[in-house]
């Protein structure tokens, strides 16, 4: 059991069992939020450059290798968004994807 402290002043600590984590990201569609915590942004921001850094480095792995693997980006932050424009993220994504399975 793992003892969860509310911030929000509960009077008895509530026990809960932790969720089953995955044994790897791959595959796998990550958010982040931004709570306005001091200096969230700045955690979020190195996050982004991190992740710009792993599509990069995807991108020349791919080369050295000679091999065109199909992925898949989509736009961010989408922390922000509205259904629609969620909507709208994921019916691009999915036309990109039915490009990309399909060919010209």
């Amino acid at each position: 059991m793992t003892t969860v402290l509310d911030p929000t002043n509960e009077s008895t600590p509530a026990q809960i069992e932790r969720a089953m984590r995955p044994e790897s990201l791959a595959g796998l569609t990550v958010g982040l939020l931004d709570i306005s915590k001091p200096r969230g942004n700045v955690f979020l921001d190195r996050v982004e450059e991190r992740l710009a850094a792993f599509i990069d480095a995807a991108q020349a792995q791919s080369d050295a290798l000679g091999f065109d693997p199909s992925r898949l980006f989509v736009e961010h932050p989408i922390q922000d968004r509205t259904d629609d424009e969620m909507r709208a993220i994921a019916d691009q994504a999915v036309d990109q994807l039915i490009m990309s399975i399909s060919g010209p």
